[in-house]
């Protein structure tokens, strides 16, 4: 069982998961924090509504976070491959991943944004700030604690998908547990990849949640 072969494959694997996860999540967020601002902006009562804009945004969103993560990887196979040349491995797993988490990314964005006491916003509007000023400069500026913290659930959320991905060859933790530990009914592989998992959505969390406090004026030092 503790073969060199055995751990290598479980310490190479455990990178591949947190490669998998860290780069899906930049472009969920590359996607789902301006998604979100939008979001934020354009609603009723929002610093330029446009219900139009605001409904189709919503819509999409709504409809992309409803779809099983899993039907949505094999749905887009067709895409994945003429993206990355194939539709397997951990490659190919990151643009399902990015694509399942920007709509929960944005949906994130925008509860942190919603929280910024609206009396900061009023008070910036009243000193003659532009809105891009406001959106950098007092929403994200006021709401980067709870955005951190966000980041964080993200991230968790992402590692579980990626571990899902192992039912058609996405790599990683997810792929072992599949090929290995259930396929080939090896509870000791199965087990261990489960711990490492669980160890590796704590210490993102650990990283996470000292940042945001860190990072949080509410708290004195």
């Amino acid at each position: 069982m503790w073969d060199s072969t055995t751990v290598n494959m479980l310490v190479e694997n455990t990178w591949i998961t947190l490669y998998m996860t860290l780069i899906s999540t930049l472009i969920a967020y590359a996607v789902g924090l301006p998604l979100g601002v939008i979001l934020v902006v354009t609603a009723p009562g929002g610093l330029k509504p446009a219900a139009v804009i605001y409904k189709i945004l919503d819509f999409v969103v709504n409809i992309v976070r409803s779809v099983p993560f899993l039907i949505l990887l094999i749905a887009i196979m067709p895409v994945t491959k003429l993206i990355v040349g194939k539709s397997y491995g951990p490659a190919a797993t990151i643009v399902p991943l990015a694509l399942a988490a920007a709509p929960f990314v944005a949906r994130l964005v925008e509860s942190s944004l919603l929280e910024v006491d609206h009396g900061v916003v009023e008070a910036a509007q009243s000193m003659g700030a532009g809105l891009f000023t406001i959106i950098f400069k007092v929403l994200l500026a006021e709401a980067r604690t709870s955005l951190i913290v966000g980041v964080t659930i993200a991230l968790g959320t992402i590692l579980g998908y990626s571990a899902m991905a192992g039912v058609v060859g996405g790599g990683g933790l997810g792929n072992i547990a599949i090929q290995y530990g259930y396929y080939r009914n090896d509870l000791t592989i199965l087990f261990l990849t489960v711990i490492l998992l669980v160890l590796l959505v704590q210490i993102l969390q650990m990283i996470g949640t000292g940042l945001s406090k860190k990072l949080d004026k509410r708290i004195t030092r």
